[in-house]
């Protein structure tokens, strides 16, 4: 199975948990030898370093816990502050941290290439606030989440993935920008598979958890030449719930997407 085609589980469009096991250093590590990342990453921090980067105090131990862990295990120079580190780091960063009844809550990052979310208005919640815009997802997986990360042991990190369907390349999200959603007529050369590849990581002095996020983009008239992965991204946009679907921008194209994809992929 292709990586495309393993982002729709079979059957219907669902919540799911899937996690694998992975090393630390192969997503938190340096990938991009062109440095492309890291140059617009420095651009935004340069921009408006407020609207990406924020630590609470009860961050601070986290930032000095993963900054360690950068230097002596992935390479990754050593820094002083969040802007540094989001300056310094390719993925995207959330520290996440239990309160005194276990519920994890944000507590510092830097996110530079959000997916249509403010730092700002999350900051110092819990997950379950976070995850709340999201049409279902508390019902189905609040408890699994919970149950996940408090389990957590240090070692080695595992990973999960996220996407949708945008109408730009760009990776910078941030709702501030009001970056258009796709809209009608579908042009395959104009809408991108947008997927986060995320990586959660359990802090052992802080108690705490690292979680990354990567941006990768893909754009749908490149991807329906893997037939499997169009297979399943049919599927699960044809049995979307229709909340979803307004939630991930996608209401007004839907019918017309799958109808572009069948034809275009030769079903």
């Amino acid at each position: 199975m292709s990586e495309l085609a393993a982002l729709f589980p079979d059957g219907n469009y669902r919540f799911h948990l899937t996690l694998r096991r992975g090393d630390p250093k192969d997503f938190f590590g340096p990938q991009d030898p062109s440095g492309h990342l890291l140059r617009e990453r420095a651009k935004w921090l340069a921009e408006n370093p407020a609207r990406y980067v924020a630590l609470l105090p009860e961050g601070e131990p986290l930032l000095a816990e993963v900054v360690e862990l950068g230097e002596k295990e992935w390479g990754l120079p050593r820094v002083t502050s969040v802007r540094e580190l989001g300056a310094a780091w390719e993925p995207d960063v959330l520290l996440l941290s239990p309160d005194a009844t276990g519920a994890f809550r944000l507590c510092g990052g830097a996110l530079c290439f959000p997916t249509g979310w403010a730092l700002d208005e999350k900051i110092g919640h819990p997950l379950n606030f976070i995850h709340g815009p999201v049409p279902g997802l508390n019902v189905a997986l609040a408890s699994p989440i919970q149950q996940f990360l408090s389990r957590l042991k240090p070692g080695a990190v595992f990973y999960r993935d996220n996407w949708g369907i945008v109408a730009t390349d760009e990776l910078n999200l941030h709702p501030a920008r009001e970056v258009p959603a796709p809209v009608l007529p579908v042009a395959l050369e104009r809408l991108w598979l947008r997927v986060e590849y995320q990586a959660l990581l359990a802090l052992p002095q802080s108690k705490g958890v690292l979680f990354g996020i990567r941006i990768a983009l893909h754009r749908l008239d490149e991807v329906v030449r893997d037939s499997a992965a169009v297979a399943g991204l049919r599927q699960a946009l044809a049995t979307m719930p229709p909340e979803m679907a307004s939630y991930k921008k996608l209401a007004g194209i839907r019918v017309k997407l799958i109808e572009f994809l069948e034809e275009k992929s030769g079903f």
